[in-house]
């Protein structure tokens, strides 16, 4: 077993309940070994499909076809965004502070600063419109 696999296989053993538990990751999670590691300890792996791979991806139409696949799949592009813009614009592609006070207060901060932004772009239609 890998290390990510015993890793995704800690975090989802304590998720009580008969409903059904998916573990998302990125493109480099989409590996034979850790799909089928997932799929055999009844975690659904929600992995962006790596189709540049030879052999292709190891995530199949029993995943894909699903709407939650889609889901899980478009929140991680949301969230992706958030990173992506405080590292581009946000400068805070490394920290110049230690500590995880510091950096907490810090990426807060920027957090705060990508909100402002985009509620202020999801009003212009609104104000437009007034």
């Amino acid at each position: 077993m890998t290390a990510p696999a015993a890793l995704c296989r800690t975090f989802s053993r304590p998720c009580p309940g008969a409903h059904q538990k998916t573990i998302g990751a990125d493109k480099n999670y989409d590996t034979k070994g850790f799909v089928a590691e997932m799929r055999r300890i009844g975690v659904t792996p929600h992995v962006a499909q790596n189709t540049s791979r030879p052999g292709g991806s190891a995530i199949d139409g029993r995943t894909t076809r699903h709407e939650g696949y889609a889901k899980s799949i478009n929140a991680r592009r949301g969230i992706e965004k958030v990173f992506g813009w405080i590292k581009q614009w946000g400068g805070l592609r490394q920290f110049k502070l230690r500590g995880t006070g510091k950096v907490s207060a810090v990426f807060s901060l920027h957090v705060i600063a990508y909100n402002l932004i985009r509620l202020g772009n999801l009003l212009k239609p609104a104000m437009a419109a007034a």
